[in-house]
């Protein structure tokens, strides 16, 4: 289930620090036995440049909160959940430490051919995990991810909040260039969710046989 797309006030000023405030106010609203998680506000805190887009896209998926991880944190396999890319290869490190660079090569149809990223973040406690695109033949320069898992222990679900920043290309809005990406950002996260949700349901039958 999706639960929401959040983007900050348009009347945020460029080079302010953006919390995505309507964001966190409806994470902690719609989940009250996670309102003392401050993972959520720590790391989808971004700096907004000038002629930059900043948004977030929240699913919830019931799943184990290591079936979906188990899924999100390979960097070497995106295109596990990220159907909009058909193939990537590690370019520098292993892929599982940070500073890995990755090549990623995007499906026809959409305006870019492929994407160099970097892992900026990686962490197993937190379940958070960052990259930055640094190259490659695409619109979206000084693009920054960042995706977190939440548990939440009463509905035995798991929140995934991804949020980012990005330039915005020329001859784009702001609201244009989110537009886009929220688009792609959400299809992921959907295709995340009946993956992991999948998942857990064939660890189940194989448990009870």
């Amino acid at each position: 289930m999706l639960i929401a797309v959040h983007r900050p006030s348009s009347a945020v000023t460029d080079g302010d620090s953006v919390q995505v405030p309507t964001m966190i106010a409806s994470f902690q609203k719609r989940f009250p036995s996670l309102s003392r998680d401050t993972t959520a506000a720590r790391f989808h805190t971004h700096e907004v440049g000038p002629n930059q887009c900043c948004s977030a896209v929240i699913q919830e998926i019931s799943a184990p909160i290591s079936t979906v991880w188990s899924v999100v944190r390979h960097f070497d396999n995106p295109q596990a959940y990220k159907h909009f890319l058909k193939s990537c290869s590690v370019i520098d490190g292993d892929g599982g430490n940070v500073g890995s660079l990755r090549q990623v090569h995007v499906v026809s149809g959409l305006p870019a051919a492929s994407s160099t990223e970097r892992l900026d973040i990686l962490d197993d406690e937190r379940h958070v995990i960052s990259f930055s695109v640094v190259g490659g033949d695409h619109r979206l320069s000084n693009y920054r991810s960042v995706t977190t898992l939440h548990s939440s222990p009463i509905s035995g679900t798991v929140v995934v909040v991804e949020s980012y920043v990005v330039d915005v290309p020329p001859g784009n809005t702001k609201e244009e260039t989110c537009d886009f990406v929220d688009v792609i950002v959400r299809c992921n996260l959907q295709s995340l969710a009946k993956i992991a949700e999948s998942s857990a349901v064939e660890g189940k039958k194989k448990k009870s046989m």
